[in-house]
Formats: C-alpha cells, structure tokens, sequence
C-alpha cells in the first residue's frame, strides 16, 4: 500500500513537532523537559478534531485516543500516578468493547432489519473476507500487526451509507468496492494514512460506504 497521499498533514505535523523539541533541547535554546510533558496533548487534540470533522460518525477511533493520551496527559501534570494507571489500564479494553457495541448499536438502529453486517479481526494474522449481502450496512474491521483484505464488490447498500468502523495498528486494511461507489473515508491516521487508489467513476452524489476509525504506524486503502 502507499500512504502517503492522505494522512501526510498530521504526520508532517508531528514529525514537525518532535523535530523542533529535539533540535531545542540539543541545541540548548530553551528547555525542552516542561514542554514534553504536553505531548499527549497534541494527540487529544487530534482525537477532538477527528469527532468534530465527522460529526460524531467516527466515534470509536477519536474516542480511544481521546482517552489512552489524556490519560498520560494527566500522568504527566501528577493528577493520576503511574500505580494507578497499572491497577485500571483494563478500562481501556471495557471502553474500546463499548464503543463498538455502540457503532453497532447505531448502525442496527438506522436500518432495522437488516443482516448484512462484516466484523473482520486480524491480530498477528490476516482476514481475509469476501461481502455479498445485498443489505450491506456496515461493520468492524481490526487489524492489529497484521492485514486485512475485504472485498465488497459484491455487496449492494439498500440504504446508504453503510458504515465501517477500523482500527488498524501496525498493519494495513485494504477494502475492494465497486467503482461506482461513493467513499466518504473519515479515518484519523496518526502516523500513518488513508488513499482511495480507484479509477474515479463514481456516479453518486451521496456516500454508499463511509469508513471511519483511526490507524497508528499503519493505513487504509480504497481500492476497486
């Protein structure tokens, strides 16, 4: 996959951000200790404008980053202690669990009656999954150290926009739809990005398939 088309800004961004206060703290222009202290705070930020950007559609990515960075936001600042962080670490988990069953929960309620949904898990491993329902509506796609290949070439959205929801760290997550498709990608990508690589022949004003989720040291690609 190449990243490089979208995603670029916020890592240029970063990049840009490490490189000033390391050069600072070599350099001995002013002292850098305070100010990496606020880096975690860089990332709530991120996470704050992902969920403004897609109107609270990308939910579950925006939200975890929201919470793991303002969690050692407030480590930093010596609200919470690091004896503190290791006794309930697991809410991240419970969290995570949750907000998928809300994406899902969401989705369910917007179309009901539907069976068409994709939940894809690759970790340390790759899924590789083929879509043909004709009631499409969305799903999970996870893909933790590995890869993920969906191909929904075959599916029809009856009512559009399904939604997908993926978190891709440290590996790559590859969707195949039909070119005609409308693609709305909402992914916060940190460290990493997304790319519709398709043949542009989309035909419809409104989004068929909206992605959304956030990938660290990894990607999302659209391709046909």
């Amino acid at each position: 996959m190449d990243f490089r088309r979208t995603g670029r800004t916020t890592t240029a961004f970063l990049v840009l951000l490490l490189g000033a206060l390391l050069l600072a703290g070599t350099t001995g222009a002013f002292a850098t200790e305070s100010l990496w202290n606020w880096v975690p705070a860089v990332f709530v930020l991120l996470g704050v404008w992902a969920l403004v950007r897609s109107r609270g559609r990308n939910l579950t990515g925006p939200v975890m980053v929201i919470a793991v960075a303002g969690t050692v936001q407030l480590r930093n600042l010596g609200v919470v202690s690091d004896a503190q962080i290791e006794a309930w670490w697991p809410l991240f988990v419970v969290l995570f669990g949750l907000l998928l069953l809300v994406g899902r929960s969401r989705r369910r309620s917007r179309v009901e009656g539907t069976s068409g949904e994709l939940d894809a898990i690759a970790v340390f491993g790759g899924a590789d999954k083929r879509v043909t329902a004709t009631d499409f509506t969305g799903g999970d796609v996870i893909s933790i150290f590995g890869g993920s290949e969906i191909d929904l070439r075959d599916a029809e959205v009856s009512h559009p926009p399904a939604v997908i929801e993926t978190v891709t760290l440290f590996g790559g997550t590859e969707f195949r739809v039909p070119p005609e498709w409308n693609v709305t990608v909402d992914v916060l990508a940190i460290f990493g990005g997304t790319e519709d690589s398709r043949r542009r022949e989309t035909v419809n004003e409104t989004p068929d398939l909206v992605v959304t989720g956030v990938t660290l040291f990894g990607g999302v690609e659209i391709l046909d």
